[in-house]
């Protein structure tokens, strides 16, 4: 009963805090509700007996990757009056919300159908231990990892030859 209250808890927190991240006009002030989100998935993940993979979500990007996102954020140097105000038109509304109600009911349908095996909602033992995450990211999807690290390298970059081009 309290693993379902907690659940509900930080999901209604990691969905609050998403639409935070697309919300607000201050990057920073974005930047702040993703660390939020990160620190939600990372109870997620708790819960979910993956103890490494919550421990590497709080340390690697709420830590590591959001000091860096700051960091540029700051070395473009953006103005207020950069920083225009967002207005959603009604259409644009309606179909985020239409998105966002089919997210819910979604994993409601797969109960509806318990003769499926993922229906019941098992995890393996060694799910998100040291061992299984090292060898999914090593051996499995070594070249997508090392592709994210020059996605991140050329961000960094790009903003930082925006930031030139202002100064």
């Amino acid at each position: 009963m309290i693993e379902t209250v907690l659940f509900y808890i930080l999901a209604a927190a990691l969905i609050g805090f998403g639409l935070m991240v697309i919300t607000r006009t201050n990057p920073i002030a974005s930047a702040m509700a993703m660390v939020g989100a990160f620190a939600g998935l990372a109870g997620l993940y708790a819960m979910l007996n993956a103890r490494f993979l919550s421990i590497i979500q709080i340390l690697v990007y709420a830590g590591g990757i959001m000091v860096l996102v700051i960091f540029v954020i700051m070395l473009l140097n953006l103005e207020p009056e950069d920083l225009q105000r967002m207005r959603a038109k009604g259409f644009v509304v309606l179909l985020a919300l239409i998105g966002v109600g089919a997210a819910i009911v979604s994993p409601m349908l797969f109960c509806v159908i318990p003769n499926k095996d993922w229906a019941n909602g098992s995890v393996s033992p060694e799910f998100g231990s040291m061992a299984s995450v090292g060898a999914k990211m090593f051996a499995d999807h070594l070249f997508p990892f090392e592709i994210l690290s020059l996605v991140l390298l050329t961000a960094v970059v790009g903003a930082l030859v925006l930031a030139k081009r202002k100064l």
